[in-house]
């Protein structure tokens, strides 16, 4: 490159780094590629690798008739794993990158509205140190990309209401069609972002009879969507939501908690925003993003009172951008208030230094205060090796493998636990023990759980060995299986040999050769 070609390119670098997006972007990869590979996935990953590794045709198939709500997902990281593979970190980079673009629609919501690149930057910044964001964004599921397509749709939704032209709806649409398909739960933001459309409609004039139109226009495109995944996912939700009960009023007093992965962090977020109500000239936007973060979550825990519950933390988890932005408006207030004071006795570049300062104190603040909670969330509370030690069975497996071997693993009710098919990503494609009492395996039957064999003694394999994986620290393994898959076991190899409790697993050897 010339040193012509040095100097034309210059500008546009430098205009790149002063923008307000960028550095909370590039914070959250940081924050979210931290230790990406190093927990085991946990048994949703492994469905998610489960579903998205197969055939197209297969994975089109199963959603028929399971896990519909996913499908999206499902879909888009089949494509992804074609083109960079399987691997933990390969599954999970997804995540990471949505939840950086989430922190840079962030910071361009937090600009638009209160004005400044203090507040942009600092609303950037405060969604990244959020423990349950960076939580998901290691999470090889929806989550990331749902609060990603939301956070977009906010901003695009802002552009086009400033100028309703189709070039400025599109982009909304689209936003809001991924975050649909992508977790139908997220529509109800729709609700929070009527607190934005509001004072548009207000208006008189030709602008407002063209948003009349327009607005409800892009929704139902955006719905259209969607429509398959609700279709669908309404037959299924007894077997996807029937575990989640019927939420409470406290629990929709205290959502901030789990919802933030801290109460600390959560009130840290109040806080801010209280200081954003505050900001002469800007207590519009600051009351519109609160209601933003505020109403959906009103309006799934209203739905959730109903047959069917969806008030979970992660699936509120696309309301935090909202809250994060509301919270860089409180940062703008604070550097406002500063160099308001200072104003009489410091330069302006001095004051300018001292109240990006406090911004910077304050956002690191919140970071500290978030930093006891992240490992937490982060691994101990999710991605725990003590929970689902999958790679730990594999690698006693794998050093005690003879060809021939079966491995039994908890069907029917327990089979939720993605045990057989987290123990199977991480064996070696050397080893490969047949499945024992399955008659149909998941990708036969359509779904994600093989089906167990009705008579078990049919079904015990060619083998004199099997390796039975059972659900949590016990001496006697058997004790956890059904009687007649007991019985079977005894009758065709005797009684465990080698019992290896590993924290949330237990492994043992049925070992008829002796």
């Amino acid at each position: 490159m010339t040193s012509g070609d040095q100097q034309r390119y210059r500008p546009a670098v430098l205009r790149l780094l002063q923008t307000v997006w960028l550095w909370p972007a590039l914070i959250m990869l940081v924050v979210g590629g931290y230790r990406l590979g190093t927990p085991d996935l946990w048994r949703d990953e492994v469905a998610s690798w489960t579903a998205a590794t197969r055939p197209l045709g297969d994975l089109l198939r199963m959603l028929q008739h399971v896990d519909a709500s996913n499908g999206t997902y499902y879909v888009l990281l089949h494509g992804w794993t074609a083109v960079f593979g399987d691997s933990v970190i390969s599954l999970r980079l997804p995540s990471v990158l949505a939840m950086a673009g989430a922190a840079g629609f962030v910071a361009l919501t937090a600009e638009r509205l209160f004005g400044g690149r203090v507040a942009g930057m600092s609303a950037g910044a405060l969604f990244a140190v959020v423990p349950l964001v960076s939580r998901y964004a290691q999470e090889a599921r929806s989550y990331a990309l749902v609060t990603c397509a939301v956070a977009a749709a906010t901003w695009f939704l802002l552009r086009a209401l400033d100028e309703p032209t189709l070039r400025r709806w599109a982009p909304y649409c689209v936003a809001m069609a991924v975050a649909g398909a992508g977790h139908l739960v997220s529509l109800s933001t729709l609700v929070g972002q009527l607190s934005l459309v509001t004072p548009y409609l207000l208006r008189r004039g030709a602008a407002r009879r063209r948003l009349l139109w327009r607005l409800p226009l892009a929704v139902a495109v955006a719905a259209l969507a969607a429509l398959p995944v609700a279709v669908l996912g309404n037959r299924q939700s007894g077997r996807q939501l029937g575990w989640l009960a019927r939420p409470s009023l406290d629990q929709l007093w205290h959502f901030g908690e789990p919802l933030f992965g801290s109460a600390r962090v959560f009130h840290v977020f109040v806080v801010l925003g209280l200081l954003a109500l505050a900001l002469p000239g800007r207590r519009r936007p600051a009351v519109q993003l609160l209601l933003l973060a505020v109403l959906p979550v009103l309006a799934v825990w209203v739905m959730s009172r109903g047959s069917t519950s969806y008030f979970l933390d992660r699936y509120l988890l696309f309301t935090v951008p909202a809250w994060a932005a509301l919270a860089g408006g409180g940062i703008r207030a604070v550097y406002g208030a500063v160099v308001a004071v200072a104003r009489r006795t410091r330069t302006p570049r001095e004051l300018r230094v001292a109240g990006l300062l406090l911004a910077l104190g304050l956002v690191a603040t919140a970071g500290v205060v978030a930093l006891p909670r992240q490992s937490l969330v982060r691994y101990q509370g999710s991605h725990s090796q003590s929970k689902e030690p999958y790679q730990a069975a594999a690698g006693l497996i794998a050093a005690g493998y003879r060809p021939g071997d079966g491995l039994v693993v908890p069907l029917g009710d327990q089979a939720w636990s993605m045990v057989g098919p987290g123990v199977s990503y991480y064996l070696p494609d050397r080893v490969q023990p047949y499945p024992v009492f399955v008659e149909r395996s998941a990708a036969q039957a359509e779904d994600l759980f093989p089906v167990a064999c009705p008579r078990p003694a049919d079904c015990t394999g060619p083998g004199r060995r099997a390796w039975l994986l059972v659900l949590g620290d016990t001496a006697d393994p058997l004790a956890v299986l059904p009687g007649n898959q007991v019985a079977a076991l005894r009758e065709r190899y005797g009684p465990p040999d080698r019992v290896t409790p590993l924290g949330g697993v237990t492994l043992a050897l049925l070992d008829g050769t002796r």
